[in-house]
């Protein structure tokens, strides 16, 4: 806790100042490009005039994110996260390259793209062990003074579950204006607060600079948004918010820190599911963010209400946090 936060500070202004002054340089070379998001037909009638948005602004978010995590938390287990983040992000790109560019719709197939993720993944495991073979499989369990739980082997299936999990739950939360982004942004000062805390060598600087970088990719992507992150975007953050869990050895927090990314994918699953079985719906659509447009909210209410959620969510994992770094 006597780790100053000076560092952290600056780290987060840099990737704001850095996003800021990227993102208007951006958009219109999108917009000139035409790389424009093409809205779901069966999606909710009120975002078919979204159709032709710029997409991809997700460059802009890695690339104001990795600069400032270099220069100010480049030790070994922040360059780890900062290039976990960059791995995932590519895989986004090729995705959105391939919908937007090449115009076909699907993007990377799924199992394409699961293999590139499976590849970051499998890379990233690697470091893990190799960093600290003794305590690579140990996790936090929350509201319980600190006690680590070794999973052993379980640990490799069950952090290939966390980062795969976590980067789809992000993807399917970006759906509204301002919604992925700023949900991970609340997240991204959790984990500010634990890396500092933690007096692990997670160094804060390096979830400052994706506070930094989202709150300036709010700017334009706030409701009504001007661009949007695309895949390149939220399957770097996903990335992210796994990476740093892992690092930090508190992967179960992101049940309680990264709930909407679960309601989002759980209400896909559920509604898969049960339509396969009895043909009808639980939700007016999924994920469940269009679900709640569908029953009368605005899309700038759901966006604050989930804010919100996240917000308390963190709270409370917060507290769930005591003894652990004593």
């Amino acid at each position: 806790m006597n780790y100053p936060l000076e560092k952290a500070v600056y780290a987060l202004i840099v990737a704001f100042i850095i996003g800021a002054v990227i993102c208007p340089i951006l958009i219109p070379v999108l917009h000139k490009l035409k790389y424009g998001q093409t809205e779901r037909e069966d999606g909710p009638e009120s975002h078919l005039k979204k159709s032709g948005t710029p997409t991809m602004g997700g460059i802009a978010i890695l690339i104001a994110f990795a600069v400032s995590a270099f220069i100010f938390g480049g030790n070994k287990d922040g360059i780890a996260v900062i290039l976990i983040t960059l791995g995932f992000g590519i895989v986004g790109f090729i995705d959105d390259y391939i919908k937007v560019v090449k115009r076909r719709s699907l993007g990377l197939r799924a199992y394409q793209k699961i293999i590139l993720q499976t590849v970051f993944t499998a890379i990233f495991a690697y470091y893990l062990y190799k960093a600290d073979p003794v305590n690579a499989t140990k996790i936090y369990i929350p509201f319980t003074n600190g006690y680590m739980l070794d999973l052993k082997f379980i640990y490799w299936p069950f952090l290939y579950f966390v980062m795969l999990g976590t980067v789809n739950g992000v993807n399917l939360t970006d759906g509204l204006d301002g919604l992925a982004g700023g949900v991970t942004m609340i997240v991204a000062v959790f984990f500010v607060i634990m890396s500092w805390i933690s007096g692990s060598s997670m160094p804060p600087e390096v979830s400052a600079a994706a506070v930094g970088a989202l709150l300036a990719f709010l700017l334009f992507n706030a409701y009504p948004a001007r661009v949007f992150m695309g895949d390149t975007g939220s399957l770097a953050l996903g990335g992210y918010v796994a990476a740093t869990a892992l690092v930090l050895k508190t992967p179960i927090f992101i049940v309680l820190v990264g709930i909407i990314y679960l309601c989002e994918s759980l209400s896909v699953i559920i509604q898969v599911a049960v339509f396969k079985k009895t043909g009808k719906r639980v939700f007016k659509m999924a994920p469940i963010h269009h679900h709640f447009e569908l029953c009368g909210w605005s899309e700038t209410k759901v966006v604050t209400v989930f804010y919100i959620v996240t917000a308390l969510m963190c709270l409370i994992a917060y507290l769930g946090c005591n003894g652990m770094f004593l």
